[in-house]
Parts: C-alpha cells; sequence; structure tokens
C-alpha cells in the first residue's frame, strides 16, 4: 500500500497528461499533489516546499527540461526522489536519462499498475 500522506509534484508541460496523471494519483487516495509545466518553476516551486516528497519529471519540456532541472535540484537536495516520466524507452536513452540523476522513470504512456508500481517502490508502508 502506497503512503497516500506524501507530498508529489507533477512537472508536466501537456495538460491533459498532467492531468492525466492527477486523477492516477487521486485514485491512489494522494490528495497533496502540486503542478507546474517547465523545470524551471519545477526548482523554484521545490525550493519553496522543501517538504515535496516526490517529483515527477517530465523530460521534453519549454523554458527549461527536465534533465536539466533534475540536475539544478541535486545541486541542493540529493536525497529528495525524482522520477523521470517520458516517451523515450529506448534502453540506451533511459541510461542517459538516469545519468541525470533521476531516481528512476516510467515511460509514456503511463499505465495504471506501472504508476502505482513506482511510488509504491519508494513509499510502501
Amino acid at each position: 500500500m502506497i503512503n497516500n500522506k506524501i507530498k508529489i509534484l507533477i512537472v508536466e508541460d501537456i495538460k491533459l497528461e498532467s492531468l492525466l496523471l492527477k486523477i492516477n494519483l487521486e485514485r491512489f487516495n494522494i490528495e497533496n499533489i502540486m503542478e507546474t509545466d517547465n523545470g524551471k518553476s519545477a526548482i523554484e516551486i521545490y525550493q519553496n516546499n522543501p517538504d515535496i516528497d516526490l517529483i515527477l519529471m517530465n523530460i521534453q519540456m519549454p523554458i527549461m527540461y527536465g534533465t536539466v532541472a533534475t540536475q539544478e535540484i541535486r545541486k541542493f537536495d540529493k536525497d529528495i526522489i525524482i522520477i523521470a516520466h517520458t516517451a523515450y524507452a529506448h534502453p540506451n536513452e533511459i541510461e542517459q536519462i538516469m545519468n541525470y540523476g533521476f531516481n528512476d522513470y516510467i515511460t509514456k504512456p503511463i499505465l495504471l499498475d506501472d504508476l502505482y508500481n513506482i511510488i509504491e517502490k519508494y513509499f510502501f508502508i
């Protein structure tokens, strides 16, 4: 069972995908969800909300890519769980993505079971 008290930041520039992530997280009774549409604002939101437990970070976004945002966050927090959610699924691409400091990844389209499993991996109670 997932700890439903966790606080999650969704970083996704496509509104529909962000909405689907939020709806699916709410299915797990997770209600403390924040959202933004670019990496630069993700950094600012996390700096102002250090109680965030998990960041779901898209890779390709306007203003600042998720890879760059993750590297910037890692400069001041090595412990926050950051999960990449990406359409890139080739093993070489995944390996490159993980080198930016992500804890894990999930591929798009994000299936409900995959989302549950990746969150449960880090926030099981």
